[in-house]
This record gives structure tokens, C-alpha cells and sequence, in this order.
């Protein structure tokens, strides 16, 4: 925290940045680098005479808010500044007063009152507010909105507005939870502001087409490559939908939607293809010096005792009966019971392919 007393901290979870109580003379320079060190480093334009300006920060997790008053500015990050820092930050902006312009990916959008606009801090980028204004911004890591690069291209510098349902939702939610974040407990705060992101990914979803028949192909291709990545990685317990969302760079919301196409969650598919993988290593000759337990821990089951109730929910028989009937098919009829050939043990429910 700065030493200057035009920056208060109203609590641990908020920031304020005011030009209220600094002199006349350092007003344009301390709004200048209030503004790089709250959005990244840009060349910033602004009056020679600055009136007044106010930000309020507030995080939420890995999300920050933001609202920022002020007098016309012209902010523009180039290839330059984008190269040397690791601001790789989204930022998703409501314009709630004055106008602006923004251009990024030969794209270039007037922004009216009431509208979302979308611009990547890892591309260059110009925003031009040239009235005094009023925004309200979410600032958050690329891999939280969970959106591929190309995606990424197809919404920004487009005014996002409350033409669509989902947009009429977001807005005045968004706005919102910019101006109480500073109220809620962190794990409060982190939910809603979740909340907030998936309607973001919803609205950007609808805005690049995902949901008409020309995305089926695309959405069941990519379904067959994240099943894949899940086959290669069954080994790994840390293996989960945040982690498999993180690495297709894609939400976890968009995750679950993949997998209703069939009709099963994405942690029912890992159990399920880890159980199968166990079950084909406890019949093997093989692996028959390995106790169950090191199966379990081979596919990724940490708990052993967890494991056991799985398989005999899944398959009707505990793992140490399945290994035992499928090495030794004819001893449990000299025992004076039935034999169980592996042939005949019912497999995990059927999931089209």
C-alpha cells in the first residue's frame, strides 16, 4: 500500500485510489499510474488538468472489481508493454456513464450507457472515454473466464448489451456486485462472483454461435479429445473437472454441458473408466503380486476402503471376490459354491460413444 494519502484502505478488502486530497499540481501524474497499477501497463492519456477521479477496488477470489470515476482518458497497451509484463488479464467492463470506444482485433465498438464490452490485456488494445465517465469492471485471469484465444477474438471490442436475456441478467448483477463486494465474506464473494463469471461465459457463448447445429460437430469433437486427456491421465488423483476445464481452457460450466450429450457427469466417466481399468488389472496373471489396494492407487483411488464400495456398487462383487474368480474360475465350485467367470461379471452402465 502507497504511503500516499490520497490511497485509503476502507478494510482489507477494498481499495481506494482518490485525487481528492492530492495537490492541483500531481493530480494528472498519481491518476496516470493509479490507472496502469489497477488495469496493467498502458500509455495513458489524460486532461493536463485533472478534476477528479476515484477507484475502488475489491477482490474476489482470483477476480478483482472495480469502479472507476473520472475525466476523459485515452488508454492504449501496445505490443511494446504487452511484452514486457505478464498482465494477461480479461477485462469485462460496464459503461454506466459517458460513452467510449474500443478497439482491439481490427475491431472497433461505440459504447453506449448500460452496455458490457470485452477487451484482453494480452493483445493490444485502445479505449478512448472522451466525457467524463463511469464504469464498473470485473479484471480476471484469462483461464478464470475459460474461454479459448479464438473464442476470446469473437467478443471483444463488442458492445455486449441487454438486447439478449442473458445479457438483461447480467448487467444489472454485475453492477451490483461491483458496488457490495467489499461487504460479502471471501467464500461469499467468491460464489457470486463464480455466478457472475458463468453468465459472462453464457453471453459470450451466445454471442459466438455455440448451441446451433454448426457447433455439434465442433462440441462432440471436443468431447472425444477431453475423453482422451481423461484416458491419459486416470493415474493422477488430482484428476477433476476444475483440471480438465483448465487445460482444454474451457469452463467447467461448458465441461458439464459436453458431457450431457452423454448423459453422465464428468467425475461418473472418471470413476467409471478407472473402475474399468482396476477390473481389467485384478483379472491379470500379471498383476497378481499387486494387492488390491495398489490397483485402486495405480487408477488413481486414493482411499482403498473407498474404492472397494465403488466396485461393488458398480459390479455387484467386492474386488478381492472379482481377482479371485477371474484368476481361479474353478475353485469356487469346489468350495461347494458357483463359479463367477470373468466373462460373466455385468460391466459399468453402457455410455454411448
Amino acid at each position: 500500500m502507497s504511503s500516499d494519502p490520497s490511497t485509503l484502505d476502507p478494510g482489507a478488502s477494498g481499495t481506494l485510489h482518490t485525487t481528492q486530497t492530492v495537490p492541483a499540481h500531481r493530480r494528472r501524474a498519481y491518476w496516470r499510474e493509479a490507472l496502469s497499477q489497477t488495469f496493467g501497463a498502458v500509455d495513458m492519456g489524460v486532461p493536463d488538468e485533472v478534476d477528479r477521479g476515484t477507484i475502488r477496488t475489491s477482490p474476489l477470489g482470483p477476480v478483482q472489481t472495480v469502479t472507476v470515476d473520472g475525466d476523459p482518458l485515452r488508454a492504449h497497451r501496445t505490443r511494446r508493454l504487452i511484452a514486457g509484463s505478464d498482465d494477461d488479464y480479461v477485462v469485462v467492463k460496464l459503461l454506466c456513464g459517458g460513452a467510449a470506444r474500443v478497439e482491439q482485433d481490427d475491431r472497433e465498438a461505440h459504447v453506449r450507457p448500460g452496455q458490457l464490452f470485452v477487451y484482453d490485456m494480452a493483445r493490444p488494445v485502445r479505449l478512448t472515454l472522451p466525457e467524463r465517465f463511469r464504469t464498473k469492471s470485473l479484471v480476471l485471469p484469462r483461464e478464470v473466464l475459460g474461454l479459448s484465444e479464438s473464442e476470446l477474438r469473437q467478443i471483444t471490442a463488442a458492445p455486449l448489451g441487454s438486447e439478449s436475456a442473458v445479457g438483461g441478467l447480467l448487467t444489472p448483477l454485475l453492477s451490483r456486485l461491483v458496488d457490495s463486494a467489499a461487504t460479502y465474506p471471501q467464500r461469499t464473494g467468491e460464489l457470486i462472483a463464480r455466478n457472475v463469471v458463468d453468465l459472462v461465459q453464457t453471453l459470450a457463448e451466445e454471442r459466438i454461435g455455440r448451441g446451433t447445429e454448426d457447433s455439434a460437430s465442433g462440441a462432440r469433437t471436443s468431447l472425444v479429445r477431453i475423453r482422451a486427456y481423461i484416458d491419459r491421465h486416470l493415474a493422477h488423483p488430482e484428476l477433476s473437472p476444475d483440471s480438465i476445464a483448465r487445460a482444454h481452457h474451457i469452463s467447467v460450466r461448458y465441461l458439464h454441458k459436453l458431457f450431457e450429450l452423454e448423459d453422465i457427469t464428468v467425475s461418473r466417466w472418471i470413476q467409471q473408466r478407472r473402475l474399468e481399468h482396476c477390473r481389467r488389472d485384478l483379472a491379470r496373471r500379471d498383476a497378481a503380486h499387486l494387492t488390491v489396494a495398489a490397483v485402486a492407487h495405480r487408477w488413481g483411488f486414493t482411499s482403498a476402503s473407498h474404492f472397494s464400495r465403488v466396485f461393488r456398487t458398480a459390479y455387484g462383487i467386492s474386488p478381492a471376490a472379482w481377482r479371485d474368480s477371474a484368476l481361479r474360475p474353478r475353485t469356487a465350485s469346489l468350495r461347494g459354491g458357483t463359479p463367477v467367470h470373468p466373462a460373466s461379471l455385468p460391466v459399468a452402465p453402457a455410455v454411448s460413444a
